[in-house]
């Protein structure tokens, strides 16, 4: 069965690398299942409810690449839309959360409309490949900024706005964290993030620092407090127009960043360059954004570390399966790591941050007319503390500098709809 449906044997594979690529894929991106809601629960969300959606939402998107596409891909809540849902939506805009997850089912529902009507593709090619290098390179400065202040390392100060912070016991196991994280990348160990995780976590436990949860394992899971909570109507008015786009845009390029990525790797590619089944998975990245809404989270998206099952022979939608299935399990497990503290969770989105920087190297420098938009992008989001406001303020910039060259036809009116879009979130 498992063979006729995954077509094992035409992509050269068997179920044991299959399963063992899945478990590999879940090692790499289990983490979030910590992280997201560390990040999310500043917004006043429930912290076990909010594991438990994060499991849920992960387990049945995955499922759905499994099933439908049938590819190696896993999806959760994807990092820096969770930030921006956080910090930008609700902390900065002064968004409900409950508005806040409104914005996400219609980003969504846009986002499907555009996967289904094939406007996708000409939004991708309107946006100059300088700056959606840039958007996914300030988004991780955003990342790892937002990480060293939940360690305590980078504090606020009046006269400087930020600075060093006193070194604290808290601080300290966030280091250690980090660094054990770093270690076990460089050895090539899978779950590095996660075993630092857990690492700081047990460190936090033994110093009293945080309470044993009654119970490691339940299976009583409730997610009421924040399931089918959206405010929809309260998502819908003029000034969030511009966030919805955000948003939306973050996960089409994020998605598409990942899926062409990991596509490759996995041998998903046809001659002519065009990628096997890429509609059905964009459709199944859509409709996991709108299942985030009704749940409780932010946006899922594609996992790049999808890339690490691939690594070990992952082929098909089995790798997919069972990886899903590893997320359902962590279920039994959300009293534990509801107790996990925010300072245990910074170095993963320190090193997340770090991953994301580093395609910095794709911007051509001394092309100023697209190279300084680009700085503009990343510098305005952690500086703003929003990645929307980083955005806008490339897209503006961009736009202004092809109009002061003349070169009106480079803009093109897909470009100019954004660029308005973008002044109106930015002036609003």
């Amino acid at each position: 069965m498992l063979e006729r449906f995954f077509r094992l044997q035409h992509f050269q594979t068997n179920v044991r690398t299959e399963a063992l690529a899945g478990f590999t894929t879940f090692l790499t991106m289990g983490y979030i299942i910590f992280v997201n809601p560390s990040i999310l629960e500043q917004t006043g969300m429930d912290k076990s409810a909010l594991v438990a959606v994060t499991c849920l939402i992960a387990a049945f998107s995955t499922l759905l690449m499994a099933l439908i596409p049938r590819v190696p891909i896993a999806m959760a809540p994807g990092m820096g839309m969770n930030a921006f849902f956080t910090y930008t939506l609700v902390l900065t805009y002064g968004i409900s959360w409950q508005a806040a997850l409104g914005i996400v089912f219609w980003a969504g529902c846009l986002f499907l409309l555009l996967s289904l009507v094939g406007a996708r593709r000409k939004i991708l090619q309107a946006i100059p490949p300088s700056l959606i290098t840039a958007i996914s390179v300030g988004i991780g400065l955003f990342l790892l900024f937002i990480g060293l202040q939940n360690m305590g390392i980078i504090v606020a100060h009046p006269a400087t706005l930020v600075t060093m912070g006193e070194f604290s016991t808290t601080g300290l196991i966030g280091i250690a964290g980090l660094f054990l994280i770093i270690y076990l990348l460089i050895k090539n160990i899978k779950g590095a993030i996660l075993v630092g995780i857990v690492f700081s976590t047990i460190l936090s436990l033994v110093l009293g620092l945080v309470e044993l949860p009654k119970e490691a394992i339940s299976l009583n899971i409730d997610i009421s407090p924040i399931f089918m909570q959206l405010d929809l109507f309260g998502a819908l008015k003029l000034s969030l127009i511009g966030p919805i786009f955000a948003l939306m845009y973050m996960d089409l390029f994020d998605t598409l960043g990942t899926l062409v990525a990991c596509s490759h790797e996995a041998n998903l590619v046809k001659k002519d360059g065009t990628i096997n089944n890429l509609s059905k998975m964009l459709n199944v990245d859509a409709v996991a954004t709108i299942g985030s809404g009704l749940l409780g989270s932010s946006p899922t998206t594609s996992f790049i570390e999808s890339a690490t099952g691939i690594s070990e022979g992952g082929r098909t939608g089995l790798t997919s399966l069972v990886t899903g299935i590893f997320f359902l399990l962590a279920l039994l497990f959300v009293p534990f790591i509801a107790v996990v503290p925010n300072y245990a969770t910074a170095p993963a989105l320190i090193v997340v941050g770090i991953f994301m920087i580093k395609q910095v190297v794709k911007i051509d420098f001394t092309h100023y007319e697209e190279s300084i938009p680009a700085i503009l992008t990343m510098i305005f989001m952690p500086l703003s503390f929003s990645i929307s406001v980083g955005m806008s303020v490339g897209f503006i910039s961009w736009c202004i500098i092809k109009i002061l060259l003349g070169k009106f036809k480079e803009i093109g009116w897909v470009m100019a709809i954004v660029v308005l879009l973008s002044l109106i979130s930015l002036l609003w």
